[in-house]
């Protein structure tokens, strides 16, 4: 981060309740603005650094990630020549094992209708965001209440009343593989996302009729999996919860 071209006016590090030497490294770094929290997950941490910077724009960088040296620079011009634009990201590389990956067809970044493009997962890493403090003012921060998927149900309540734009240049690393990542702790992912789209739906002032038939159609498609996962692994529980949504429809 110290290495961007364009330097950060404010930088804010916060410790979820981490047990590493992370205060004495950061006493080398006397302009870094430093948090301790008790353990409380990513959501309330990322909360805690956007409710306590000064600044009107907010970028985020998770801590397996890896910030290209112009990252900044590039976001900050895009949004100089789009005043209206409140939110950017941008492509990314993937690393395992020290190797640059293939991303897989489906995470290819578009950049045509960001809304369709991240309905049924989340293809905005929250690392390479930008954006307006604003927005969190109207829609609200992370919610805290979800376990994963918490980038993924931001993103599209955001989307639903702002214009998200894609700067197309890969200016972020994530590292993958490791074994503390939230995508490796949780079964059925799509449980956690479910719980987004229906609270978007819940909502029907904010979401056109379109979007709102678009988030139909993802969540019968989700609750179908739901289920045939349910039946495999006999959750008698999810069963029926899944078959009840379902009949809804």
């Amino acid at each position: 981060m110290l290495k961007q071209t364009f330097q950060a006016c404010e930088i804010i590090v916060i410790d979820d309740g981490s047990t590493d030497n992370t205060p004495k490294i950061l006493q080398k770094f006397p302009n870094v603005k430093y948090m301790y929290q008790k353990n409380s997950g990513v959501s309330s941490a990322r909360n805690l650094g956007i409710v306590n910077t000064s600044y009107e724009w907010v970028a985020f960088l998770d801590s397996d990630d890896e910030w290209i040296n112009t990252k900044l620079e590039e976001q900050v011009l895009f949004h100089t020549d789009n005043a209206t634009v409140l939110m950017s990201y941008t492509d990314e590389i993937w690393v395992r094992n020290a190797q640059n990956i293939k991303i897989p067809k489906k995470f290819k970044k578009l950049g045509n209708d960001v809304f369709i493009e991240n309905l049924s997962f989340c293809n905005i890493a929250p690392s390479s965001a930008l954006i307006h403090k604003s927005i969190f003012e109207s829609v609200g921060l992370f919610d805290t209440t979800l376990e994963v998927c918490e980038d993924y149900d931001l993103w599209l309540r955001i989307m639903i009343e702002n214009k998200i734009e894609l700067v197309d240049k890969k200016l972020i690393k994530k590292y993958a593989g490791h074994e503390d990542q939230l995508s490796f702790k949780y079964w059925g992912m799509d449980r956690f996302r479910v719980l987004s789209l229906e609270k978007l739906l819940k909502d029907e002032n904010k979401v056109s009729e379109e979007k709102a038939q678009m988030i139909k159609e993802e969540l019968l498609k989700k609750y179908t999996l739901l289920l045939k996962g349910a039946i495999k692994h006999d959750r008698e529980e999810d069963i029926e919860i899944y078959e009840g949504k379902i009949a809804k429809f």
